[in-house]
């Protein structure tokens, strides 16, 4: 089964390094594809992009948006390039531990369509926090999903759950309960996440 990650990068270059090594190393069979999309950065991202991909060029590709589209934009852009059976989305800046992959594969090999990484405890300050439980409150009663964090931005979905879902302007936070009103089986399990 052959997985794919699309990591959308905005001003990441300390983190594209460990995050690609950290993919490879708990990928099973050590073979990914993984697309870094630099969505317009301004620092020297694209430039460690480059690096992995002279270092991985069977596994990494860079695709380079001409400026800041947003999220929405360059996960749309990185799943148009996904070959995978599973798609797995996750953010540069490491805050995501590449250790929970296996985990989150396990779950789509169970029969669940989505998986959502589910930041527990997570290591953010109260500004993002609070609005955040209310946003995901929210959603839970609006569309009745019983999903802790469907804003997370670690997910594994299968190939053909992002060949259905539009995603433009801030839609990327609605991509489980968009999968979930089209059918499609959700889940999420508790994920570790760093400061």
């Amino acid at each position: 089964m052959k997985i794919s990650f699309v990591i959308p990068a905005y001003n990441e270059e300390k983190t594209i390094e460990p995050l690609v090594e950290g993919i490879i190393a708990n990928t099973p069979h050590n073979s990914p594809q993984i697309i870094l999309v630099d969505d317009g950065s301004t620092d020297n991202t694209y430039a460690e992009m480059l690096k992995m991909h002279e270092k991985y060029p069977n596994n990494v590709e860079i695709i380079k948006l001409r400026k800041n589209f947003g999220k929405s934009i360059a996960l749309s852009t990185g799943f148009k390039n996904a070959t995978g059976d599973i798609v797995i989305m996750m953010d540069a800046d490491l805050q995501d531990d590449p250790k929970e992959i296996p985990r989150m594969i396990q779950k789509i090999e169970e029969g669940y369509d989505v998986v959502c990484g589910w930041k527990k405890h997570r290591k953010d300050p109260w500004h993002k926090t609070f609005p955040s439980k209310i946003f995901n409150w929210m959603v839970r009663k609006i569309f009745k999903i019983n999903i802790h964090d469907v804003n997370t931005g670690f997910k594994a979905f299968r190939k053909e759950v992002v060949e259905q879902i539009p995603l433009y302007g801030e839609m990327h936070r609605l991509i489980a309960v968009l999968a979930y009103e089209l059918g499609f089986k959700v889940t999420e399990i508790p994920v570790e996440h760093h400061p």
